[in-house]
């Protein structure tokens, strides 16, 4: 029987596990920390979104420039399929109203717990506290583990050892300069799905530090999202932001800054507004008025402040004309992007020309890669994990067929 480490046990890393071991190898993964799936566990604390119910060429369009790369993967265990995989582990999903998939207990946890035993059952072993550090001169793989260092000789590898986001459980993209000095082509790995930094005022920062904004539009350029984010104290952040963040950092990366325009209202146009905003105010502050005749919240009204002060004029001194203008057109100013470590997720990795139809690394016959070691990113929204899935799934079989070439006389 064949002999395969898998590297890295995050959801990529296993799902290539029990394909391997479903077509009769005998499969390993090692993992750095002390035991399988940490950073999926915490994927699932706030309810796990394992993919998303939109049509599949909807659905493969989140995927970008990386998408023709990925499209017979996911096609091949695609957003139903993955459905169907939980069921047969008793976690029945549901289709929330965002068109998001979740398990029915909204947890991770006993999703990992049932796909651990399957994969026991099917003869997967593992191997914990073994952090890979390359290869010897014989091709052997080399391992750092509590008791010394390890050699382990394997028939293929599949490395699924993630992005650089969370290295605190386990993804830490120490794998970059030991295929980098294999000459293989890798993106430089940058924040995904991220916060991003602005330089709020001290008054604002206090006041609206962890407020939410909500039914907002967000847009840069042509690219516009809706949805919610979130004031943070060092910046924004939230589900619309990471939605936008590859158009964001590239902006911040490439100027060194950029400007985010966020619309309070965009259910209403600037003629409604300014007829609503054109009454009479009374005794009432200006905050009251907003927030009455526009529904603009506390929040919002900070965020009008803190533009009209950038301006270098007074929120006061807007005639009902510009203060409906602004309510959908709030210039902000964004300065940096978040540290990688703090991202969900990470773009940038292993370049798609590095590997065949098959996901091995052309340059290194029996090595395969999967998850997010691939240069690609999406927006969170189940994309992430159903690509990590699919390509576990692809390279588990790549690695099969390989194998099965690679033994006949």
């Amino acid at each position: 029987m064949t002999a395969v480490a898998v590297i890295g046990a995050g959801p990529a890393g296993l799902m290539a596990a029990e394909v391997l071991a479903q077509g009769g190898a005998r499969v390993t993964v090692y993992d750095a920390m002390p035991s399988a799936g940490r950073k999926f566990l915490m994927a699932g604390r706030g309810g796990l979104n394992l993919t998303h119910s939109e049509p599949l060429p909807d659905f493969l369009a989140r995927y970008r420039e990386a998408m023709p790369h990925l499209r017979v993967a996911i096609e091949a265990f695609s957003p139903d399929a993955l459905r169907d995989w939980s069921a047969a582990l008793g976690q029945l999903t549901f289709v929330g109203s965002s068109g998001r998939v979740f398990p029915k207990t909204f947890k991770a946890s006993p999703l990992l717990r049932a796909w651990l035993r399957r994969l026991d059952a099917a003869g997967v072993q593992f191997a914990f506290r073994h952090r890979w550090t390359g290869w010897n001169d014989e091709g052997r793989l080399l391992f750092q583990t509590p008791n010394g260092a390890s050699i382990v000789t394997a028939d293929a590898t599949v490395l699924a050892l993630g992005g650089a986001s969370w290295p605190r459980l386990g993804s830490d993209g120490g794998w970059v300069d030991i295929l980098a000095a294999k000459h293989i082509a890798i993106s430089k790995l940058r924040p995904a799905n991220s916060g991003f930094t602005v330089a709020w005022s001290d008054v604002f920062r206090d006041r609206f530090e962890g407020q939410p904004l909500k039914g907002v539009a967000l847009t840069i350029g042509a690219h516009t999202v809706r949805g919610e984010a979130m004031i943070t104290r060092s910046g924004i952040e939230g589900g619309a932001i990471y939605a936008l963040s590859a158009e964001l950092r590239e902006a911040v990366l490439g100027l060194g800054h950029a400007t985010l325009t966020i619309a309070l209202r965009p259910d209403l146009d600037q003629a409604a507004l300014t007829t609503r905003l054109s009454g009479t105010r009374g005794k009432q502050s200006l905050a009251n008025f907003l927030r009455k005749a526009a529904q603009v919240s506390p929040v919002g009204i900070g965020l009008m402040q803190e533009a009209a002060i950038a301006s270098g004029r007074s929120l006061a001194g807007f005639s009902p004309a510009e203060l409906a203008h602004l309510i959908n057109a709030i210039p902000v100013q964004l300065t940096g992007v978040a540290p990688i470590d703090r991202a969900i997720s990470t773009a940038g990795g292993i370049a798609f020309d590095e590997i065949d139809e098959n996901f091995m690394l052309r340059k290194l016959p029996g090595v395969f890669a999967a998850g997010e070691m691939l240069d690609w990113e999406a927006p969170t929204g189940g994309y992430l994990l159903q690509a990590s899935f699919a390509t576990g799934a692809a390279a588990g079989r790549g690695a099969l067929v390989w194998l099965a070439q690679s033994q006949k006389p």
